[in-house]
């Protein structure tokens, strides 16, 4: 797989929708290699549902099938994507590439779970819509990526957000859950204003990708809940999911804990992931500068899974006297696991024991190249060889340069779009630079440049690093083989390390910093006031006319009202604005909660 932009979404999104209202969501996260299926009777005719789901995956391509006739009274799911989301990329495919059967039979080769576990002949007739989905979002997927997905890799949650409170995006923005209402009046310093932000103090993008689902999407299995508290000490806000008794009290098991984290770089999930889909065979130039590429990024892995679990021994001895059962599952699950020491024992017959992650691109190059142990395959060892040479010549010329030319803080700096170029303070240049140099640039106090004799160097040296990753690759295939086996733990491993990071880099780290009476364990009991759970969350607040849809305030609030109408349950949370009530243009918003009052007594 290709790398991410950063915090970036990676999902890819397929809707389908039948003329009885119900629709299917298949959610693949291409990141952390799972897969989340849903089906639902979307009871608002502005498909207030699925844009929650939407707003929820944030996908970067929405996959739907050709526009047949909508249900009544509702637009349908393609001409939905094209007025509310113009800027996703939206993928139409053909009707029998949603297909239910497919999609169960994928799903039970896929799945790291056993179909029994995962229940999936009782789900099978009830939610074929989101299975039609799932089927023709890997089929685009496979596709479009040009690979394949690993056998019992993936983790597969149906409906997984019954288990969630659901808060519609209105109440989103409202609640400044992950931005703040008038960021732009505010400017960018405004961003400690959302509760995203306050506690946004993850090490890892998978950690930061966790706090925002968790926080879209809280939790409302009070066990669950409380496992979380079990582990930290005191806490409350809108998630009502963190607070923590045994962080907070053993500073060791913190502190070993923050320590461990810091081994892994941002991208450690998707990296660990990396094994859940295999390329398909290329059958272009072996040398080809796509197909070093993926080599190099092969090679990365591998390398950045040895350093995860040469960690794992310092995790097994922070953890090894946890008392929260949290930590202690983790222990045991983890820590205990002996196919993660299988794994590393394999790596380590091929992988040479010095090499480590690197964050310096040279550095990174270097390590890439020496990855495979020397004398394993003779025409690796020609290229190291000539990429050896290669990176000693150009130094060699910087030498050059700073003798002949008299320039003693010449630098010769490296990145991996350009190679070397050279750095000269502006200050060692007296007049004119010499017609030796090429691409000169001013930056900072500083003039970046090249030459023709060090472009050439440059391009000598990307050659031979490209030809060591092809013949590393090749002589990786055995071990990459042999890791996919066990694939389902290293999928474990990303969770766990998302999880450590979301629970200790932010929630921990926030009591932490905090005076000690700052926060308090929520307790769930009907004796005493208390926090309860709640299975969703709906604000309405202030007015405002809606041009796109032409509807007027009054009009607005009623569609809105209508909505918290149709999925209100005598366990929801309404959120309304008694400022606005009182204005003379909230006769609608008026009306709209008197409705809500009359309905919530009628539930009571």
């Amino acid at each position: 797989m290709e790398d991410d932009a950063g915090e970036q979404s990676s999902f890819v999104t397929g809707l389908i929708q039948n003329r009885a209202k119900e629709v299917g969501v298949a959610a693949f996260d291409l990141r952390s290699a799972a897969l989340h299926l849903s089906q639902y009777i979307e009871t608002s005719s502005s498909y207030q549902n699925t844009k929650t789901l939407l707003h929820f995956y944030d996908p970067t391509v929405i996959i739907v099938s050709p526009n047949k006739l909508a249900p009544d009274g509702m637009v349908g799911v393609s001409e939905l994507i094209d007025r509310f989301y113009p800027s996703v990329r939206k993928v139409v495919m053909a009707r029998g590439c949603f297909d239910d059967t497919k999609g169960a039979v994928m799903i039970k080769n896929l799945a790291a779970k056993e179909p029994s576990a995962l229940s999936l002949d009782t789900y099978y007739k009830q939610y074929y819509l989101c299975l039609a989905a799932a089927a023709a979002i890997i089929k685009w997927i496979e596709a479009e990526k040009g690979v394949i997905v690993t056998n019992h890799s993936l983790s597969v949650t149906f409906n997984g957000s019954f288990d969630h409170m659901n808060i519609d995006a209105t109440s989103v923005r409202n609640l400044e859950i992950i931005e703040p209402l008038h960021s732009a009046l505010w400017g960018t310093s405004n961003k400690k204003r959302s509760l995203f932000h306050m506690l946004k103090t993850t090490k890892t993008i998978g950690g930061t990708r966790l706090l925002r689902a968790n926080l879209l999407q809280p939790l409302k299995d009070i066990e669950t809940i409380n496992t979380r508290l079990d582990c930290l000490t005191k806490t409350t806000g809108i998630m009502v999911l963190i607070a923590q008794d045994e962080l907070m009290t053993n500073e060791q098991l913190f502190f070993g804990l923050s320590q461990f984290l810091r081994k892994f770089p941002k991208e450690t999930d998707r990296v660990l992931c990396h094994f859940c889909f295999k390329p398909k065979k290329v059958t272009s130039k072996v040398l080809d500068v796509d197909n070093a590429k993926k080599s190099q990024t092969l090679i990365s892995s591998i390398i950045l899974l040895k350093t995860a679990l040469d960690a794992l021994p310092l995790l097994a001895k922070v953890l090894k006297d946890a008392q929260s059962f949290l930590l202690a599952n983790i222990y045991r699950s983890v820590c205990e696991n002996e196919k993660y020491a299988s794994i590393r024992k394999r790596i380590g017959e091929v992988i040479d024991e010095d090499v480590l992650h690197a964050r310096v691109p040279f550095v990174a190059r270097t390590q890439q190249c020496f990855a495979i142990k020397g004398g394993i395959d003779g025409l690796l060892d020609i290229a190291r060889r000539s990429f050896c040479d290669t990176s000693e010549a150009v130094h060699n010329l910087a030498n050059k340069y700073r003798e002949e030319l008299k320039l003693p803080n010449l630098k010769l700096p490296f990145n991996n779009r350009q190679g070397f170029y050279l750095s000269i303070p502006h200050k060692d240049i007296q007049g004119k630079l010499p017609s030796t140099f090429i691409q000169v640039v001013k930056h900072g106090n500083n003039i970046h440049c090249s030459t023709l004799e060090l472009a050439s160097l440059n391009v000598r040296n990307k050659s031979a690093a490209g030809e060591c990753y092809i013949r590393t690759e090749i002589c990786l295939e055995a071990l990459v083989d042999a890791i996919r086996e066990d694939v389902s733990v290293l999928t474990l491993l990303a969770e766990v390390l998302c999880l450590l990071d979301m629970i200790v880099n932010s929630f921990a780290h926030t009591i932490s910093t905090k005076p000690v009476d700052r926060y308090t364990r929520p307790h769930f009991t009907a004796h005493f006031s208390t926090i309860r759970v709640v299975d969703r969350i709906f604000t309405r607040m202030g007015t405002v006319d809606n041009l796109e849809s032409n509807s007027s305030t009054f009009m607005t609030e009623m569609k809105e009202t209508a909505f918290v109408m149709q999925n209100v349950s005598e366990r929801s949370l309404i959120v309304m604005d008694e400022l606005g009530r009182a204005t003379s243009s909230s006769d609608g918003f008026a009306i709209a909660w008197s409705c809500c009052e009359h309905l919530l007594s009628l539930k009571a």
